[in-house]
């Protein structure tokens, strides 16, 4: 079995950051082990240099591999180019060797705007990677900052993909086993055809909707079957599965 840990929306910088529940989450986080972990964008809240710093020493406590990509946030103030400068290239990859998964890494984010794109460049990068790891018969993971499918409970919808009609179409050709976004702060799980859409909620911003609390997700993949347990911030743990 194949553990990975999903934390998104960190917003370091943020009036309502919590230093103590990531570093909380952190520390749960290291003791599960996981094989890698995905950070879903929004590491800062402002995008400013500084944060970035911040962000990458909180970064550097995770044991696991791990692959980020930027969100909207991160992309304020010039943030798109400091990101690349103290974090790593803005779309990228990760492989889990030992169990043929390669975890494919979009930019969404737009500078200084909150709603997201893939866009054409990253489509043939996108398009590329997913051939790759289809030649090597691997399960594939895409992560996202924006979602691509409306997330429930999160009130009016302004910030989906601006082009979210074409990469789903892409996902959903290529039969991609998991989709993992942030952004909306929301834990939540669809399933469209063979594929998983999940999000994240926030691991350490008090930026909450509703009773939710700050969390993070496990995966656990045994062959082509996926199991998503939901970490709140009060120890407690729920199965998330579509509807």
């Amino acid at each position: 079995m194949t553990k990975i840990v999903q934390i998104s929306d960190l917003h370091t910088g943020f009036s309502e950051f919590r230093e103590d529940i990531l570093l909380r989450a952190i520390n749960k986080i290291n003791k599960l082990q996981p094989d890698a972990v995905v950070i879903s964008g929004d590491i800062t809240d402002n995008g400013y240099y500084k944060e970035f710093i911040k962000a990458k020493e909180y970064i550097g406590l995770i044991d696991s591999p791990t692959i980020v990509i930027p969100g909207n946030h991160d992309a304020r103030n010039i943030g798109d180019e400091v990101f690349e400068e103290i974090i790593g290239n803005r779309d990228s990859t990760l492989e889990i060797k030992d169990a043929n998964i390669k975890i494919i890494g979009l930019d969404s984010s737009v500078p200084d705007l909150g709603h997201g794109k893939i866009g054409r460049f990253q489509r043939k990068f996108l398009e590329k990677e997913i051939k790759d790891a289809k030649d090597r018969n691997m399960f594939i993971i895409i992560t996202v900052h924006h979602h691509i499918i409306s997330v429930p409970n999160t009130g009016r919808e302004r910030n989906v993909l601006s082009d979210a009609g074409d990469i789903l179409l892409i996902l959903l050709q290529n039969d991609i086993n998991l989709v993992l976004s942030g952004h909306k702060h929301v834990p939540h799980v669809w399933k469209m055809n063979n594929t998983l859409f999940v999000t994240a909620g926030t691991v350490s911003s008090m930026k909450l909707r509703g009773n939710t609390q700050p969390s993070f997700n496990l995966l656990e993949i045994n062959d082509d079957e996926t199991h998503i347990t939901l970490y709140n911030y009060d120890g407690s743990t729920k199965e998330l599965t579509p509807p």
